[in-house]
């Protein structure tokens, strides 16, 4: 069997924890590729409410192995905790499968990020502060900790050691911060090898071994596709691949064994963090829509920037991931509205775009160019299949799809699990 890749086709916060809980119930495997705890998924199982910063949302389902892939870093105490939190819940957590090559991040990592962060000011890029990106300078200057050298007390404290000898010098002497103690790092991160070891496996050999098998391997993304390192709204991205691209890297399989690539947007558009967002509304409208979609940060409790949906933005997603289907969250949300508009391109001093532009400059200085399609005043949150929609909010979602260029095969009409119209089957 292929894999499934799942990507964020907007800024991130797209719903993708309700597609992979929906979809997680059919595949073997759920796979986490990239990012670390900077980014957050909520699922809904009944009453119960699961807000997950760093496991993959498959956890959830007790017949899928959960797998924290290579390509991810971790936070060992947030891992811990949060495993504690799921377990305290009745949640079986044997199966997680966490990767020998993943990247830990240490203490260092958090304070570096804290503080140029802050020392940025105006510049600041939006980070959660988390260590994520300091977390991956270090892996490409090839000085990063991975999850196999918690097992080598002699290879860890040299890691350590030598590294602090850089951080903390940048700590006290560029920042007037505390540097930090190596034999202090080096105990709290061996206490972590014997938590660590039950789960950690050979994860790139396991998953091919299942596809051999004709198992399902679903790869969950997250963040989304104008975050991504190469190809979103740099600098203002966040410091790791979430495009279908990057799932083959961060799980260690080759890009033939994924046939379908799940793009989650939102039936309109929210982003958190700095950077341009041509459809954000800074007034009521933009309030409305933050209340109306409880638009705050899963991680963070940010307030998320709100706009209205982006057609532009979709295409391009479309095409840097090769989406083939894709899944509509949050339509609910717009009803009530008379009108709504759709961003279908932009105006750059006085030029049309119908794409979006090549340079940063021009993308700040996009306006957007809205066409106008009718609302719906009825709730559709009791809707269990298309045709129960209204005519406009068939009409709404047939355009949308239209301008991004694949198909709507799901729409979600709620935050639970059987809040979902599943127009074709997405595995």
């Amino acid at each position: 069997m292929p894999a499934i890749t799942l990507v964020g086709a907007q800024w991130g916060d797209e719903g993708k924890g309700k597609a992979t809980d929906l979809v997680g119930n059919r595949v073997d495997y759920v796979v986490r590729y990239q990012g670390g705890n900077n980014a957050g998924h909520t699922v809904v199982i009944g009453e119960d409410r699961y807000a997950l910063h760093l496991l993959p949302a498959g956890i959830l389902s007790p017949d899928v192995v959960p797998v924290i892939a290579n390509g991810v870093v971790i936070d060992p105490g947030v891992l811990f905790e949060e495993l504690r939190g799921l377990q305290e819940r009745g949640v079986d957590t044997g199966n997680l499968r966490i990767s020998a090559n993943a990247h830990l991040i240490m203490p260092y990592h958090r304070a570096l990020d804290k503080v140029s962060e802050r020392f940025l000011g105006k510049g600041r890029i939006g980070t959660t502060g988390r260590g994520i990106g300091p977390t991956y300078s270090d892996k490409t200057s090839r000085v990063g900790v991975r999850v196999q050298d918690t097992f080598d007390p002699k290879i860890l404290r040299k890691k350590i050691e030598l590294t602090l000898n850089d951080k903390n010098q940048i700590l006290t002497k560029v920042f007037n911060r505390r540097g930090l103690d190596p034999e202090q790092v080096v105990d709290e991160y061996l206490g972590y090898a014997e938590m660590l070891r039950p789960y950690v496996s050979d994860t790139s050999l396991e998953l091919n071994a299942a596809l051999d098998e004709g198992k399902t391997v679903f790869l969950e993304g997250s963040q989304g596709t104008l975050l991504d390192l190469d190809h979103g709204t740099y600098p203002f991205v966040t410091s790791s691949s979430p495009t279908a691209g990057g799932a083959c890297a961060g799980a260690g399989i080759g890009p033939t064994r994924v046939s379908k690539v799940i793009g989650i947007v939102k039936a309109y558009t929210t982003r958190v963090g700095s950077g341009p967002f041509p459809t954000e509304l800074l007034d009521e409208s933009g309030e409305w829509l933050r209340q109306s979609g409880g638009e705050y940060g899963v991680t963070t409790g940010r307030n998320r920037r709100c706009g209205w949906f982006d057609a532009a933005i979709a295409r391009y997603a479309t095409r840097i991931n090769g989406i083939t289907d894709f899944f509509l969250t949050k339509l609910d949300v717009l009803s009530g509205l008379d009108r709504i508009p759709v961003c279908v391109g932009y105006d750059v001093n006085g030029v049309r775009h119908d794409e979006i532009p090549m340079t940063q400059t021009d993308f700040h200085h996009a306006t957007p160019i809205y066409e106008y399609l009718d609302g719906w005043n009825s709730d559709i949150s009791h809707a269990r299949s298309f045709e129960e929609l209204p005519k406009n909010a068939q009409a709404y979602v047939r355009t949308l799809e239209e301008m991004s260029g694949a198909p709507i095969s799901a729409i979600g009409v709620g935050p639970g699990r059987d809040q979902t119209l599943e127009l074709s089957p997405l595995t």
